[in-house]
C-alpha cells in the first residue's frame, strides 16, 4: 500500500469483501501472520493445509471424503461448496447484542446437516447455489435487488434455476453467475491423503514467544505446565475408562 496506483482500493476493496484475494501475503509489523500461524500450528503438532483457493471448499472436500467430520465456519459458502456439514458458533457461544436494539439473543453451536436440509428444502445442490447468488455470496456480496432468502427459495423452486426467473433477467445479465456456479460446484481443491497431527513441541513453543516475539519467559512457561497437567490428566482419565 503506498502513493496513487499502489493498491489503496484494492485493499479497501478485499476487506470490505468486495473482493477475493487470489494470491499474496499478509503481514503486520514486518511479520508475515500466515507463516507465522504456519510455525506456530506445527509447533504445536496442529496439522494444517494450504488450500489452492477458498479454505471453505478444501474444507468441504474432507467432509465429503470422510477425513472430517464437519466444516466449522461462520461462512454459510461452505454448504454451497458441499461440505456434509457445518458448524456455526464453533467458538462464539455466549450472547450477543442485536444490532441498533437493546436485545441480546443467546448464541449457540449449530450444525446443519447438507442432505438432511437439502432434502427439507426440496432442493439439489445446484439450486441452493442458485439461491446463494440471488441472496448474494463472497462473489456477488450484494446479491438481487430486494431479494432475501424466503424470496430467493421461493424462486428457484418455482422456476428451478436462475435463467428460468423472469423478473431478475436484467440484473442476471450483469453478474458473472455461470462463473460463481463453478466456483462453487468445481472448487479448486487440496488433495490431502492423510491428517496426521503430531506432538507438541514445549521447548520450541517457548523459544518461539519467547526469544522471537518477546513473550515473558515466564508467563509461558507457566501456560504451557498448565497445558501439559490437563493433557496427562485427559489421558490418565482415558487409560482408566479403557482398563
Amino acid at each position: 500500500i503506498g502513493p496513487n496506483g499502489a493498491g489503496k482500493t484494492t485493499t479497501i476493496n478485499i476487506l470490505a469483501t468486495l473482493l477475493k484475494p487470489t494470491s499474496g501475503m499478509v503481514s503486520f509489523n514486518g511479520y508475515n501472520v500466515v507463516k507465522d500461524s504456519k510455525k506456530f500450528l506445527g509447533l504445536f503438532g496442529i496439522p494444517y493445509i494450504d488450500a489452492p483457493s477458498e479454505g471453505e471448499a478444501t474444507a468441504a472436500h474432507l467432509t465429503i471424503t470422510g477425513q472430517a467430520f464437519a466444516s466449522a465456519t461462520q461462512d454459510y459458502d461452505s454448504i454451497l461448496f458441499g461440505a456434509k456439514r457445518t458448524i456455526r458458533n464453533f467458538t462464539n457461544s455466549g450472547r450477543r447484542k442485536i444490532p441498533n436494539r437493546n436485545t441480546y439473543i443467546e448464541i449457540e453451536p449449530e450444525l446443519i446437516d447438507a442432505k438432511k436440509t437439502l432434502k427439507e428444502l426440496g432442493l439439489t445442490k445446484e439450486q441452493i447455489v442458485d439461491v446463494g447468488i440471488l441472496i448474494g455470496t463472497d462473489f456477488n456480496p450484494d446479491g438481487f435487488t430486494r431479494i432475501g432468502p424466503k424470496t430467493a427459495l421461493k424462486m428457484i423452486k418455482e422456476h428451478s434455476r436462475l435463467e428460468k426467473i423472469p423478473q431478475i433477467q436484467d440484473q442476471l445479465a450483469e453478474v458473472e453467475y455461470e462463473q460463481i456456479r463453478k466456483i462453487f460446484l468445481e472448487p479448486k481443491i487440496a488433495e490431502v491423503s492423510e491428517i496426521k497431527f503430531g506432538k507438541i513441541d514445549y521447548d520450541g513453543i517457548l523459544k518461539y514467544l519467547a526469544d522471537e516475539r518477546s513473550f515473558s519467559p515466564d508467563r509461558v512457561q507457566s501456560s504451557l505446565n498448565r497445558l501439559k497437567k490437563s493433557i496427562e490428566k485427559k489421558s490418565q482419565t482415558l487409560e482408566q475408562w479403557f482398563s
